[in-house]
């Protein structure tokens, strides 16, 4: 995993990209990604804050509740050459289980410790990487992070990463619907302690394959 600082993340440019979709995929050897719904609390109103740490917010001293996750990965494609300059963009909701969303946080507040989106750019090899929270599970969903990927030629794929071998994953409807176990492989990260980045921390890996 790449070493992660408490702030100050970000890389790559911020040139506005378009939207199209990607499909799943063998090729090369690799599989692409399965794609899943954007669902209902995308931000309907972005943060000021909208960094690559979203477990602090800039202006606030505080740090989001739940244990912190240092989130990393690469973009590639389906031929396994790595995507510099793609978008990365991920939300979730807070520990209470609150999204960044005007029609579900005035249900119950929302974490002010916690961004709840967040933005990065893939650098020259692939990489990126998020500090957040770990994902905890709500209502009947099982825990999960959104994520939508903007590659250069303005074509995007909306997924949801989920934690491995979690006992909601099966009763989960969204993860049953991918038919496949290399499927649902494709997009379950296992979890190790990170104890080189804080006490208590733990880090997973997530690598998206665009199709």
């Amino acid at each position: 995993m790449i070493t992660f600082a408490r702030r100050g993340f970000i890389v790559g440019g911020t040139t506005a990209l378009s939207m199209a979709t990607f499909s799943p995929l063998y090729a090369a050897g690799q599989f692409a990604t399965p794609p899943a719904t954007e669902g209902p609390f995308y931000p309907d109103r972005l943060p000021l804050d909208q960094d690559n740490d979203l477990a602090t917010v800039s202006g606030r001293s505080g740090t989001a509740k739940c244990t912190i996750f240092h989130l990393g990965g690469t973009v590639s494609d389906v031929a396994g050459k790595p995507m510099a300059g793609v978008r990365v963009e991920i939300w979730q909701c807070d520990a209470n289980g609150v999204y960044l969303h005007s029609a579900d946080s005035g249900r119950r507040q929302f974490d002010p410790n916690f961004q709840g989106f967040g933005h990065t750019f893939s650098t020259r090899t692939g990489e990126y990487r998020f500090r957040t929270i770990l994902p905890v599970p709500y209502s009947s969903r099982t825990p999960h992070i959104h994520f939508r990927i903007t590659a250069s030629n303005g074509r995007t794929l909306t997924t949801q990463m989920y934690l491995a071998d979690h006992p909601g994953n099966e009763r989960d409807f969204l993860y049953r619907r991918l038919a496949t176990a290399e499927a649902r492989r494709s997009v379950s990260v296992a979890l190790s302690d990170a104890p080189d980045q804080q006490a208590g921390a733990v880090k997973g890996r997530f690598d998206i394959v665009l199709g």
